[in-house]
C-alpha cells in the first residue's frame, strides 16, 4: 500500500495503518535515505502505541526499549553504523525478533537474513521539501 504525505501532520494515518498491521506482524523494517523520515514515522508510532519513554534513533547504541502504558516493550534498532552482521548476535537480535514484541529496525539491509520468515517492509522516499512517498508492503 502506498501513502503520500506533504508534512507530519499526514503521519497520524500513516502509523494507524502500521499500527493495525502489527496485530499479525511484529517486525517491520524502514528503509529510505538519511533525512527520509524514519525516525519520525517511528515516533509517531510509538506515540500511538501509549510509549512512555523519549523516542529517539538509537544510532550508538543500536536497541533502544521503549514501555507503553499497557506494559508491553517496543524494541527500535537503528543498524546505519554496523559493518558486519556479526555485531547484532553480540545483543541477542534473534531473541528481540522472537520476543513477539513489535521491532522496529532503520537501515535493516545488513540484518536482513536474519528477520523472521513474515515482517513488514515501510519504505520512505523523500521527493521535494515536505513530500514523502511511504511503501508499505508486507514480506
Amino acid at each position: 500500500m502506498q501513502f503520500y504525505a506533504n508534512n507530519e501532520r499526514d503521519l497520524p494515518q500513516i502509523a494507524q495503518h502500521i499500527i493495525a498491521l502489527s496485530q499479525k506482524q511484529k517486525v517491520f523494517t524502514f528503509k529510505g535515505n538519511l533525512g527520509a523520515g524514519k525516525t519520525t514515522l517511528i515516533k509517531e508510532i510509538c506515540k500511538q502505541l501509549g510509549v512512555t519513554d523519549t523516542v529517539s534513533s538509537p544510532t550508538f547504541g543500536l536497541v533502544n526499549v521503549y514501555h507503553t502504558k499497557s506494559d508491553t516493550d517496543i524494541y527500535h534498532f537503528d543498524c546505519y553504523r554496523l559493518n558486519d552482521i556479526s555485531e547484532v548476535y553480540d545483543i541477542g537480535f534473534e531473541e528481540y525478533m522472537d520476543s513477539g514484541n513489535i521491532c522496529l529496525i532503520e537501515w535493516p539491509e545488513i540484518v536482513e537474513p536474519l528477520l523472521p520468515r513474515h515482517y513488514v517492509s515501510i519504505n520512505i522516499e523523500h521527493k521535494k521539501e515536505g513530500e514523502r512517498v511511504f511503501d508499505i508492503e508486507a514480506c
